[in-house]
């Protein structure tokens, strides 16, 4: 019998045990074409237990890295692809330079400014006025994104000048859906609405068509 405890480390556990030994067999086989396809049966064997990848792109590429690091890069056999190393596994990928954009309008954002520097740049009027009516759009968006109170079309082409220094004009009116609030007591505009503990046939006990024990309602108790 064979215990856990005298067995390898699973290299990868979504593979399993019989995974690995396949592979610890395959460094066994002498003969480079026999190990060549018992090589591509057990990249088909790890592709069917593991259904989930086929929807990750480079599906097959990663089975075979997977099999060589399995193998602890021991495998001599020839992949379709880069046959990755102990150095590139482990090997860190270069920081991003984060961008360091500093706005001049912070409101509006930077991607708006590099949008106005284009359509400054751009020389063909009907794609110019094009420009300027999105930009309007966006602006006239961020500022009901931030205020509860309308803005005029004024307001919004007064900014764009001191922006623009008057160089883009807008034609087309911004439709943007206003902000309206609902009063909070307000449940469908079905009649009044009704307090937590109020009734709804008024007090007295009388209002209910069933309440015969008393209290002035108009079905009274009944002797014999």
């Amino acid at each position: 019998m064979e215990y856990n405890t005298t067995r390898s480390e699973l290299a990868m556990r979504e593979y399993g045990r019989h995974i690995q030994k396949m592979i610890e067999h395959l460094l066994s086989i002498e003969d480079p074409e026999r190990r060549q396809r018992n090589a591509h049966a057990v990249i088909e064997l790890m592709g069917f237990l593991n259904p989930h990848l086929k929807n990750v792109e480079d599906f097959r590429h990663k089975l075979w890295d997977h099999l060589f690091l399995i193998s602890e890069f021991k495998l001599d056999v020839k992949s379709p692809y880069t046959i990755p190393t102990k150095e590139t596994l482990r090997s860190k990928p270069k920081p991003l330079p984060y961008p360091k954009r500093r706005p001049k309008y912070s409101h509006l954002g930077k991607n708006l400014e590099l949008i106005i520097n284009k359509a400054l740049q751009e020389e063909n009027p009907e794609k110019r006025l094009g420009f300027a009516n999105a930009v309007a759009y966006y602006m006239k968006l961020a500022y009901n994104n931030w205020h509860k109170e309308l803005v005029h079309d004024d307001a919004i082409q007064s900014e764009l000048n001191n922006i623009t220094q008057g160089q883009l004009e807008f034609t087309n009116t911004p439709f943007v859906k206003a902000y309206r609030p609902q009063p909070e007591n307000q449940r469908g505009g079905y009649g009044k609405s009704r307090g937590k503990f109020q009734q709804r046939g008024g007090g007295g006990g009388g209002g209910h068509r069933n309440d015969r024990g008393g209290g002035g309602g108009k079905f009274k108790k009944k002797r014999y």
